[in-house]
Parts: C-alpha cells; structure tokens; sequence
C-alpha cells in the first residue's frame, strides 16, 4: 500500500513531463517588438527548427536552449534595404553586418548585380552564408552588357535584348530593379529608357530604388523623376539612401518630403531608406564629369586628359563639385577608403594628400590630384557633405526605413565608411535612445516590418507564430555603434544575440560562424 502512496504522484509528475511542450530555444523574460510599430511588451519566444511557434507571457516547457533576455529588447532580425554584398563569395560569414543585428540584407543595389543572376544564387546556396540574401536586378549592369559605356539612347533591338535581361533576372529570383543614375553607364540613359525596363520588373511583381540622377544642385529634379517613374511603370519606388548633398542644398530636404507626401497622396507608392550619417561614400568617379569618363572611365579618361582643353574643361567641372557637391567646398571634406594603388591614402583627405605633395591645398590642386587618382585606377571616398538636420527629418518621414549602403568589410582591409559596421545600432543608441529622434518601436519598425513590407515578405519581418526565427536582442541602455571615420574597423556594442532562420548566429555578443543563412528568391508573379 505504501509503494503504491509513493508511486502515485511520481507516476503524476512522470506523465507532466511527457506532456509538457518542448522548444529547441527558449527566449524568456524579454520585452518584445514585434516590429509593427507597436510598443514592446513582456513577452517569451518559443522557436522550433527555423520558426516561431508560440509568443506568448511566461511561457513553460522544456527546452534545449534557454535565452534570457531580461533586460533587453527582442525584435524581428533587421533587414537592410541597400547592402554591397560584392564581398560575399570570399567572405560569407558577413560578420560585419550580423554583428549590428541585421538577418536579411538586399543586394544588387545602385544599378549593379550579378548577371546572369541564377548562377550567382546557385554559387551562394552551395558555399554556405551567415545571414540571409536578396537581390535585385541592375540597370547598370544590364546596360553595360548590351550597350558597353555609351553615351547614347538604345536601339529598338538593344532595348529589346534589355528588357529580356531584366525579365531573366525576375524570373531567376530577383525582387525588383535597382538604377544608379549618377553612375555609368546609367547616366547616359533617359527616363523613357529606365520606364520601359521598370515596367517589366512591374509586371514581375518587383520594387524599383533609386540611386537618384543627382542628389545635389539638382535634387528636386532627380525626386521628381523617380516620381514619374512610379507612376508610369506602376511600380512601387525607393528613394535609396535618400540625402542632400553639398551646402547650396542644406534644407532641401523639406522639399524633397513634401514631393514624396504629395506623390502618395496622389496614389503612387514611394517610400525612402537612409543611413544615419553625414557623409556618403562612393568613387571618387562621381566628382568628375560623365562624358569624360565615356568608354573607358580609367584609359579613355587619361587619353582625354592628354588634351589641354578638354583636361582644363574637366578641371574646372571637378572645382565646380568640390564647392557645389560632394566637395563640400573643402579639400578636408574628401577621405580616401579604398586606394589600390596607394595604401597609405586609406584613411587620409584630399587636404593630407595635396601637403603631402608639397602643393598648396586649394581646390584647383584638388581637382588635379582628383585626375591623378582617376588615371591610376580611381579609388574609393568618403564624403562629408551633408548636414545633421537632413538627416534627422529624412530620418522621421513616415516613409522612411533604416537601410546601410554599406559594404561587407573584414577588420584592416582598407578602411570603409563606419556605416558598415554600424548603421543598425547607431540609429538604436544615438539617434533613438540619446537624441530621441525616434521612438524605440518606430526604429525597430524601420528596420524591420517595413522593409519586410516593401520587399512583399509574408513570413519574416515581424514576430509573429509561424514566421522564421529571424531574431535580434540588444541593451536598449548600452546599444551603440563604435565604428568612426578615423578608426571604422569596430563592431557595435549592446547586440547580445542574433538568430538567422532559429540558428545562434551572435551568442551573447560573440559571433557564432553557423552559416544559417539562406538565398532567398522572389516567386515571380503570374
């Protein structure tokens, strides 16, 4: 009688056990945004395999990971809009980029991409990745495969050939089309032209972003031209990496957010993403004139330079963008990030070079060392030519999500804009929690549910109960990027654990190389 007494309950908690629901991670005690927006709530998060499947207080049951995120924030894994994912192939851990929280990252940005793009997924698949793909298809690219560097309208045939290789990119995957109309050989193309392309991308159920044509004296045209291509392509626009450029325009952002408010108003669809700087970072290619760069940017450029004309025509067009653009009117304004045929630039400004020369540091001799630099190949720059309070407002338009333009960068390999390290958490710590530009949840939400949006996701972005585990917990109190332009080789602080697709990628803030990642290819509309 007795051991039947004893066996009862044992027999009772025995059974208890068996029945109690089993997790492979458990995240406990954190406060959740479930990245709508709304603000966080004291929630658990239950994960099996790659999914959620139960959010819900204080949740009990056995399981073989317990987070405990008191404390912290839990959010949707971050997506990055505008990514150089260029490095990929020989750096598919893409530490830099999970290390500030980000799960999904868009390439093919600014008019450039792989082509044909199935091959390039395909190789991704097979190396194995860190954090989830996407791409777009590129204008760039597809014109200068048909087209070379010309400075011409295409033929009916060459359009024709292009459009069917904007078609092939939406059919192997891609989730839209990206133009770099500032850059070649997209510069020499006209409206008609990027229409006609973004209309195939439209009937593919495909988004179009904008590397506007100008972002300086002629911003509101370059605004108003992205516009018309929404609304004759119906298709759905972002203004990528949406800025001011160059102190005549400081304040033109009123403007540019007024266009965008009236352009939806009106029934179009036109949204922003941004980086939280004051500097952009590209060619130094883009100070220089485009006809001089026609054909062949580097040999043909130095052939033009040959003539003394054309070299002083040239000269005085870089001046003219040394005040009026991304110059910002002072030799200190321009910071080499990736000089190949000169190392010991990395790091240094227009200004340190010109004195290093022994030439006075004036503006024209900047422009001469501009031609020097291309001639040798080019190089990389970081531009200082943007003011804080464009910034801020682009940053709290309603329209606007969270997106790096950074690159994938490895610690002292050159030396890149801190964006690629930091973008994520500075807009976290400086812009939400410090300056108090932004609500938490309307941070989080720009980084993640509208994103997720905008790409057509119906299964990551948010927490939700059969979304995948795609999951960023940070110290809302201590989340801060480290990276700077003097020193940008440092990862954030405060991102405590990523998880790609219910994988540890960050593990109380140590990278975890579990290649979790996955391609992710658009289903091409019918």
């Amino acid at each position: 009688m007795l051991r039947n007494i004893l066996y009862f309950p044992l027999l009772v908690l025995a059974l208890s056990a068996c029945s109690s629901p089993s997790y492979d991670i458990l995240i406990k005690n954190g406060t959740v945004y479930d990245g709508s927006g709304s603000p966080g709530q004291q929630m658990d998060v239950a994960i099996n395999a790659d999914k959620i499947v139960k959010i819900a207080p204080r949740i009990s049951g056995n399981s073989q990971t317990v987070i405990d995120a008191s404390g912290m924030a839990v959010s949707p894994g971050f997506i990055d809009l505008h990514t150089h994912l260029e490095p990929l192939p020989t750096d598919p851990k893409a530490e830099s980029h999970v290390r500030q929280g980000v799960t999904l990252a868009l390439g093919g940005p600014d008019g450039s991409c792989p082509l044909p793009l199935k091959p390039y997924l395909d190789s991704l698949e097979k190396i194995t990745i860190g954090l989830n793909v996407a791409f777009l298809v590129g204008h760039n690219s597809v014109r200068e495969q048909v087209m070379g560097l010309v400075s011409r309208d295409p033929e009916a045939a060459e359009l024709e050939q292009m459009q069917s290789l904007v078609e092939q990119g939406m059919k192997d995957g891609a989730y839209g089309i990206s133009t770099g109309l500032k850059y070649l050989p997209g510069t020499y193309s006209k409206i008609d032209e990027v229409i006609a392309l973004s209309k195939v991308a439209a009937q593919h159920g495909g988004i179009y972003t904008s590397h506007l044509r100008e972002e300086g004296l002629e911003l509101l045209d370059g605004v108003a031209e992205a516009i018309r291509i929404a609304e004759e392509a119906a298709i759905p626009v972002v203004l990528t990496h949406h800025k001011v450029v160059g102190f005549p325009m400081w304040g033109s952002s009123i403007k540019t957010l007024d266009m965008v408010d009236a352009a939806n108003e009106r029934g179009l669809d036109v949204m922003i993403d941004q980086y939280p700087y004051t500097a952009s970072h590209t060619s130094i290619s883009i100070i220089i004139p485009s006809w001089a760069l026609e054909g062949d940017p580097v040999g043909g450029f130095a052939q033009r330079c040959q003539n003394p004309a054309l070299r002083d025509s040239i000269k005085q067009a870089i001046v003219f963008n040394l005040i009026n653009d991304r110059g910002g009117n002072d030799l200190r304004r321009v910071q080499f990030s990736r000089v190949t045929w000169d190392p010991t630039l990395e790091g240094k400004t227009l200004y340190d070079w010109a004195v290093r020369e022994g030439m006075e540091p004036s503006l024209e001799n900047g422009a001469e060392l501009v031609i020097q630099a291309q001639i040798k190949g080019g190089a990389n720059c970081i531009f200082h030519a943007m003011s804080d309070e464009d910034v801020e407002r682009i940053m709290q338009h309603p329209k606007t999500m969270i997106a790096s333009d950074g690159r994938l960068s490895q610690p002292g390999k050159g030396h890149p804009h801190p964006r690629a390290y930091g973008t994520f958490p500075r807009v976290l710590g400086h812009y939400s929690r410090d300056k108090q530009i932004l609500t938490l949840e309307s941070a989080i939400h720009k980084m993640t549910g509208m994103p997720a949006t905008r790409m057509g996701l119906t299964d990551r972005g948010f927490l939700k109960e059969g979304y995948f585990a795609d999951i960023t917990i940070f110290d809302p109190a201590s989340v801060a990027d480290q990276s700077t332009f003097e020193a940008p080789h440092q990862y954030p602080k405060g991102i405590q654990y990523v998880l790609v697709n219910g994988s540890k990628v960050v593990d109380d803030g140590n990278y975890v190389d579990t290649r979790a990642g996955r391609v992710l290819r658009k289903a091409v509309a019918q």
